[in-house]
């Protein structure tokens, strides 16, 4: 009963503050939590946040070209007046993605696999559309209805929403899932923005091919993060194409470019794949050649290396170990921070040393006062080394913690300097664009640039080419190289 009133307090406080606002787009009224306002001061909120977890990546010719790009989109959209930013994230995914108040982001992943400016505007156009058409504040309304009306999740909710992202409502926000009328709306918006600055939207369906490729070369389980949320790209690529032969015609201002050489030089160098400087993993232990430091990973977990921490979860999901690095100058201040943060209540605490450095051994428990089942053990290291305090945190359900302290001390305790060039020297691969000097297939174009049998087919994927078609002389085409 007590939990119904909190609930139905919770909804009519919701109600309160809900407000309708007219579409850009549709001309419709839509119910939100949010004003524009709101949705500007959420997304410059989130923005810092995502940056941290993710990294920039540094490439200026790239930044000015999709600035320049998606000021000339704006201009022409259904909310001209909105200031977006623009980023590129130095992640290898294949993902684009948007937040409210006119924040777009890029991988580094996702341009790579752009063979051509029309392939790369027509998901701008995509993007830009989900701001325009206001579909993330819609969801973000969604999501905080379905907050208030059911507070569930697995087990490790309350412990991946303290410890792997304090920002909750940066999750809400990543993960959104548009609805299917939602995402065929900002794939006609691509099109029609896109065509509106003179590009050639059927580079926008092409491109689907290409993602569908990925998926199915990848597996089910492995899809391209930009198709996650997406529907069907075979589905999407019939509906594009229609749509672009609409805009054409309206839009009526031929040629429209596609600029395929022009994009290839400028993504020519891109880091592709993993960038082991900023760690990596080898045969089950953690190398970051830059930091100088390496730890063992837990057999069969699966690990997630972000700029800001790496994640390391078991396939049951019953634990997290979370290895990042303190703002504090010592052990303690370091311990008292993070207790204070995540209202810890230490249970032990003791100085000790990992492999010649200074180190404090801290247990703690966070009490879930209106469910002890929940209650939390956390076991946590803190380490000096180079100047900087590195810390471990395992945490598991009270209940479940005895049977995983074992792994989590055995990364912490194996915490140590690298010394080992061959794990230092490590190098990320880049794309080099190669022109092709005599007309053959691409599988033999592709052989004697040394590319191995087991990527020819990823790396046709690469170009938008199938293996067996014939390139003729004089044509840029994508390569990998370290």
């Amino acid at each position: 009963m007590k939990r119904s009133r909190i609930a139905l307090t919770g909804l009519v406080c919701l109600l309160g503050i809900v407000n309708c606002s007219v579409n850009p787009v549709t001309g419709k009224k839509n119910l939100l939590v949010m004003s524009e306002q709101q949705e500007i001061a959420l997304g410059a909120d989130a923005d810092p946040q995502i940056v941290a977890t993710y990294g920039l990546y540094e490439d200026q010719k790239l930044q000015d070209f999709i600035d320049k790009k998606g000021n000339e989109m704006v201009a022409v959209s259904h909310r001209p007046d909105l200031k977006f930013q623009f980023r590129i994230m130095d992640s290898p995914v294949i993902n684009a993605f948007a937040i409210p108040g006119g924040y777009v982001y890029f991988t580094r992943g996702i341009l790579a696999h752009f063979n051509n400016e029309a392939e790369f505007a027509g998901v701008l156009g995509h993007e830009i559309g989900h701001v325009t058409a206001r579909h993330s504040a819609i969801q973000q309304r969604n999501a905080t209805v379905a907050q208030v009306l059911l507070i569930a999740g697995i087990v490790l909710s309350p412990t991946i929403r303290e410890f792997a992202n304090e920002a909750q409502e940066l999750t809400s926000l990543l993960f959104l899932k548009f609805s299917r009328d939602n995402e065929s709306q900002a794939d006609e918006l691509g099109v029609q923005y896109s065509t509106k600055i003179d590009y050639d939207s059927h580079n926008m369906a092409n491109f689907f091919k290409t993602l569908n490729r990925v998926q199915q070369q990848s597996g089910a389980s492995d899809i391209p993060t930009f198709l996650s949320t997406h529907p069907d790209p075979l589905d999407r690529y019939a509906k594009v194409e229609e749509e672009t032969n609409k805009w054409q015609k309206k839009v009526n201002t031929p040629p429209y470019e596609v600029n395929r050489d022009n994009y290839l030089r400028m993504i020519d160098g891109i880091i592709y794949g993993e960038d082991p400087r900023q760690g990596y993993v080898d045969n089950n232990v953690f190398y970051h050649p830059e930091l100088l430091f390496q730890f063992p990973t837990p057999a069969n977990w699966s690990v997630s290396n972000m700029p800001s921490q790496v994640q390391m979860v078991p396939q049951d999901g019953k634990a997290l170990l979370l290895f990042t690095l303190s703002g504090e100058s010592t052990l303690q201040q370091a311990a008292s921070k993070d207790a204070e943060q995540y209202q810890l209540t230490p249970v032990t605490s003791k100085s000790t040393s990992v492999n010649g450095l200074s180190a404090l051994e801290v247990s703690s428990e966070q009490v879930n006062a209106q469910d002890p089942t929940q209650n939390l053990s956390v076991l946590s290291y803190y380490i000096s080394y180079d100047n900087k305090i590195y810390v471990f945190h395992g945490v598991a359900l009270k209940t479940d913690f005895d049977p995983y302290q074992t792994i989590f001390l055995n990364s912490m305790r194996q915490f140590r300097r690298l010394t080992d060039r061959r794990k230092i020297d490590v190098k990320p691969e880049h794309l080099a664009v190669r022109t092709v000097s005599r007309t053959n297939s691409l599988r033999n174009i592709l052989t004697q640039y040394g590319i191995e049998s087991k990527r020819l087919e990823e790396i046709a994927i690469l170009n938008s080419m199938e293996l067996d078609e014939e390139v003729p002389a004089g044509t840029l085409i994508k390569t990998v190289t370290k």
